[in-house]
């Protein structure tokens, strides 16, 4: 690492994943100023964004990204970079790949064209998400120029209740601190409630850093971590490991290490969350009506909230619980892992999608999707009238063609809530795999620990 004149940190970046929509421009400058990539062998290209998720699609199914597509196979096969196309069983959502495959390690450094890149933290990574100018100096340099953010730390207390997750955990702590919380913040989570998540669990919190307003979040590394990494394809050989997980062990926070901010979260009290606005801090326990606007006492504040009322078309003061939907949405990077749809099909198994609701499972990675299969999950969603979709950001983001329409009501087990996210006009309520399985049965928004509990 070197601070530059302006006082940013030059950092070498361990590791570079792509994805088709902001690496086609990158390459483009670069073949402009004669650059060639500057460390092949530390990078990785997946298709994700623009890709179709019908099964057995290749990469014409979706015309709308059959350009984007085929300039990065093409600019991966230029420059000798591994490719994870439609037809490579590796292929997946990048912040799902980087994991599952070890590109992502502790104590890491991996930058990706995609704010969500912060997902890596739940390994003890720094997942850097940038721009698409960013991507190409890191494809020319395989450095990264950045200004050193504040350090701030969140502790997670208390026991999780039946029913609450890791998506409800981090939803919760959103809409006690906002959007904005954590703006010039790195973030660590920590605590006793944070220590007892899986893996795949501590992925989805730091994968809503961005949502809380950091630039990236983390959690230690720990034996549950170095569990999780063994057999990893790209993990280093084994005399390397070794040196490197007599270091992982070491990246914990000293005892009595100072912050610039710190917060606590109360775990033993959340409820399942749903949002019902345009934000991520518009949300409420399922078991709490949506807030009046009188109480806003910010008239910026009361006016936005009244706005998102009004797009959302929710009535103030009255509960989500019964609101009916049009479409359940179990995937993303957020949720769509192999514990998320185990979450999801323990709720499905034995009941039926109702008959209005559109219901899609978009697995995470092809990997989770044949993990999944053999675990015989695909076929608890398909007898309840689930969709079983190949893998992709599919409904997250509406540049492929799968689209919320105009109107329709979406639960969704995504990270962004933004008004025409989905698709234009479209409505889209936040939740866990577990709330979302439990709404596309209930055909409207309802309480999952109703239906465990049954």
């Amino acid at each position: 690492m070197k601070t530059l004149d302006d006082g940013r940190d030059l950092l070498f970046v361990d590791r570079h994943v792509l994805q088709e929509t902001t690496s086609a421009p990158a390459f483009e400058g670069l073949r402009r100023r004669g650059l060639r990539v500057r460390h092949p062998e530390l990078t990785i290209a997946t298709q994700d964004h623009i890709v179709s998720t019908e099964p057995g699609r290749t990469e014409t199914t979706n015309p709308q990204g059959r350009e984007l597509m085929t300039l990065m196979r093409r600019n991966s096969a230029d420059n000798s970079i591994r490719h994870f196309g439609v037809e490579d069983p590796r292929q997946g959502i990048v912040h799902v790949i980087a994991p599952e495959l070890g590109v992502a390690l502790p104590g890491s450094v991996l930058a990706c064209g995609d704010s969500h890149t912060s997902t890596a933290g739940g390994l003890g990574a720094l997942g850097i998400g940038v721009g698409t100018s960013e991507v190409e100096h890191v494809l020319a340099t395989q450095t990264l120029a950045l200004a050193r953010p504040r350090a701030m730390r969140i502790d997670f207390q208390g026991k999780l209740p039946q029913g609450v997750t890791a998506k409800d955990v981090i939803l919760h702590a959103i809409g006690l601190f906002g959007i904005a919380a954590g703006q010039g913040h790195a973030i660590e989570y920590a605590g006793e409630a944070i220590r007892v998540l899986p893996v795949e669990a501590r992925l989805t919190i730091c994968n809503m850093s961005i949502e809380i307003g950091a630039r990236l979040g983390l959690i230690a590394p720990d034996e549950a971590t170095f569990a999780y990494l063994q057999g990893r394809e790209f993990l280093p050989e084994q005399a390397v490991l070794d040196r490197a997980m007599a270091s992982w062990r070491m990246l914990a926070s000293d005892a009595g290490a100072g912050f610039d901010k710190e917060l606590t979260v109360d775990c033993s009290k959340i409820a399942p969350q749903v949002t019902w606005g345009t934000t991520q801090e518009d949300v409420v326990g399922i078991d709490r009506p949506v807030p009046d606007v009188g109480a806003f006492t910010d008239a910026a504040q009361r006016d936005r909230a009244t706005e998102a009322m009004r797009y959302m078309d929710v009535v103030p003061g009255k509960p989500l619980e019964g609101l009916p939907v049009d479409i359940a949405f179990i995937g993303s990077c957020t949720n769509a892992r192999l514990s998320d749809l185990e979450a999801a099909a323990v709720v499905i198994e034995g009941r039926k999608v109702a008959a209005h609701v559109r219901a899609m499972v978009v697995p995470g990675s092809m990997s989770v999707k044949r993990a999944a299969e053999a675990k015989g999950l695909d076929k608890i969603f398909r007898a309840a009238g689930f969709e079983w979709r190949d893998a992709g950001c599919s409904m997250c983001v509406s540049i492929n063609q799968d689209v919320v329409g105009p109107g329709k009501r979406c639960i969704a087990t995504t990270n962004r809530n933004f008004e025409n996210r989905q698709g234009p006009r479209s409505r889209t309520h936040l939740a866990s795999p577990a709330m979302v399985a439990a709404a596309a049965v209930a055909g409207a928004i309802t309480d999952v620990r109703k239906m465990i509990a049954s």
